[in-house]
């Protein structure tokens, strides 16, 4: 049997290393357009940085290791441009020419490449993108060279990457998003966070524009932004996202979805022999099940190990799961990570949900470093299933996510978080980790023993509740939302007559700092025959998502 593989690096790599492991017997051909066939992709912006030192780190693999170690026959410089499905071969185009190669399972990995919008002086030779190793090669080679000032367009995960390595290099750096916030996917309470650590970074922000053109000029470009903004630039990177490169296959008859390979649940395309894997097939969302391309390293390795099963084993392998799109980034000293679906999505989807807000230590409160960390978790409102997770920290947001990634992989709801038995000792987490206090906090909304409200419910809540702030006095003097009354939460017995007068008739809607208070102070309420709710997430979330409305000393 002769597989082709068009494609390395993630996905096309993975198929033929295992599909070499199954079947010694198979002949493996894998074609790869560029120089490097298997590059650690993820790690380009850390070269641009400086803390990949040696570029040769980033190059994982190379043909005549694969050669030696798994008999593969590695074709870098090779560029599929046809397929013929009923000749069952492929026409390429190879430093000695064009040449037809037959196959008898065919695995198209083509990947995506970066979108490039219709403006003006895109062919600028400072500008760059950031997909290959020639492309963080160069991007270092200007940084070494005395580039000064770096303009990045995009936001998302590669984009944030590049601006971070250029801001620690000392560059002045900005950045260019049409999104609202920067890294899109997160919610808007927790982009916040991350904002606030760009800026600490020396990043500057242009958000909810996009760039306009590029002026082309001797001695540097100048971005000219859609509300007339200029930004000078030595360098400029384009980071807007991703579109499959599909064109070759589509023009051969492979069924497409806008521009993304349509596959089965064993990577089969709607031709015979001819499959597909990573950033260039179309996923079903597990969450919400929107079809869209997962541009993530993970699901493409595994998606091309389960093709590889399935060359071999047949209907017996393993069926490639629908994505979680689990993710990570660091910015400055801060981690943001997701998994699931976020509050657009689920609504979009129109699915009935409650976001639940917590603010924990990532270890034992009295051992030195403990550090604050922001999660946000989606369950659904009826089955209590976790549908989403995000979180932003210094330390231990990876576990935490990690975490909840795997429970929803298994159809975990929130209130079966309690019961997982995780690892402790002080200076890694808490006896109640808060994955457990997720657990908790979703079993008490779920139960009824908490009733919630949501920070963008803010206005709605002042213009028909009584807001009740139950921190202490010299807590509401450093931040306060007008208008609320001020009882601490120790007081709140005593005080309940205050309460009933001040509220005549009206709902009560608590808050504190984090959500534990208000919690508190809210069983007291609803037992006393109030109707009730506590702030999910407290300040600390209405101050990240409504800044405006809250009064800061000083």
């Amino acid at each position: 049997m002769r597989i082709v593989v068009v494609g390395g690096v993630a996905g096309g790599m993975s198929c033929a290393a295992r599909a070499r492991r199954l079947d010694e017997s198979a002949e493996i051909i894998v074609l790869e357009r560029g120089e490097h066939v298997s590059f650690a992709n993820c790690g380009l912006p850390y070269y641009v940085g400086g803390e990949i030192t040696d570029k040769a780190e980033l190059l994982v693999q190379t043909p005549e290791n694969l050669k030696a170690s798994l008999n593969l026959d590695v074709r870098p410089f090779h560029d599929v441009t046809g397929v013929d499905a009923e000749a069952k071969e492929v026409t390429v185009q190879t430093p000695d020419g064009e040449q037809k190669i037959s196959y008898d399972k065919l695995v198209l990995s083509p990947g995506a490449k970066a979108f490039e919008p219709p403006i003006e002086g895109l062919d600028s030779p400072r500008v760059r993108t950031l997909r290959t190793v020639d492309d963080a090669i160069a991007l270092r080679d200007q940084v070494e060279s005395g580039a000064r000032r770096a303009v990045v367009l995009g936001a998302g995960f590669i984009g944030i990457e590049a601006a971070e390595a250029f801001a620690m290099e000392g560059l002045d750096t900005t950045i260019v998003e049409m999104a609202p916030h920067v890294v899109p996917p997160l919610d808007d309470e927790l982009a916040a966070f991350i904002t606030a650590e760009t800026e600490r970074l020396g990043i500057k922000l242009h958000t909810g524009v996009a760039a306009e053109k590029i002026k082309v000029g001797a001695e540097e470009d100048t971005v000219v932004l859609a509300d007339g903004t200029e930004v000078a630039a030595d360098v400029i990177v384009m980071a807007i996202g991703v579109r499959p490169d599909t064109a070759v296959f589509e023009a051969a008859g492979v069924k497409t979805e806008r521009g993304a390979i349509v596959v089965d649940q064993h990577g089969r395309t709607n031709l015979e022999d001819i499959f597909a894997v990573g950033d260039a097939t179309q996923s079903t969302d597990a969450v919400t099940g929107a079809r869209r391309p997962v541009a993530l390293a993970g699901p493409a390795n595994r998606a091309g190990r389960q093709v590889a099963d399935f060359i071999v084993r047949g209907e017996a392998a393993h069926q490639i799961p629908q994505p979680l799109a689990t993710a990570i980034v660091r910015v400055g000293k801060l981690t943001a990570a997701m998994t699931g679906a976020n509050r657009r999505s689920l609504d979009a989807a129109g699915i009935d949900y409650f976001t639940l807000h917590l603010h924990p230590l990532q270890h034992a409160g009295y051992f030195p470093g403990a550090e604050g960390m922001h999660l946000a978790v989606h369950v659904d409102a009826q089955t209590g299933k976790l549908l989403g997770a995000q979180g932003v920290g210094p330390d231990g947001v990876d576990k935490r996510i990690d975490v909840l990634a795997t429970a929803m992989r298994f159809g975990a709801t929130a209130p079966e978080l309690i019961d997982l038995d995780l690892a402790y000792s002080p200076p890694y987490g808490s006896a109640k980790d808060p994955v457990n206090f997720v657990g908790m906090y979703g079993s008490n909304v779920l139960d009824g023993t908490v009733k919630i409200w949501d920070a963008r419910d803010l206005d709605t809540a002042r213009a028909e509740a009584l807001m009740l702030d139950v921190r202490t006095e010299e807590e509401v003097a450093e931040t306060g939302l007008p208008g609320a009354l001020n009882i601490p939460h120790t007081e709140l017995r005593d005080r309940i007559d205050e309460v009933r007068e001040a509220a005549a008739g009206r709902p009560i809607r608590v808050f504190c700092a984090a959500g534990i208070r208000s919690a508190i102070a809210h069983r007291v309420l609803d037992q006393a025959g109030f109707d009730s709710s506590s702030l999910s997430g407290g300040m600390t979330t209405l101050q990240a998502l409504r800044p405006d409305a809250v009064v800061v000393a000083g």
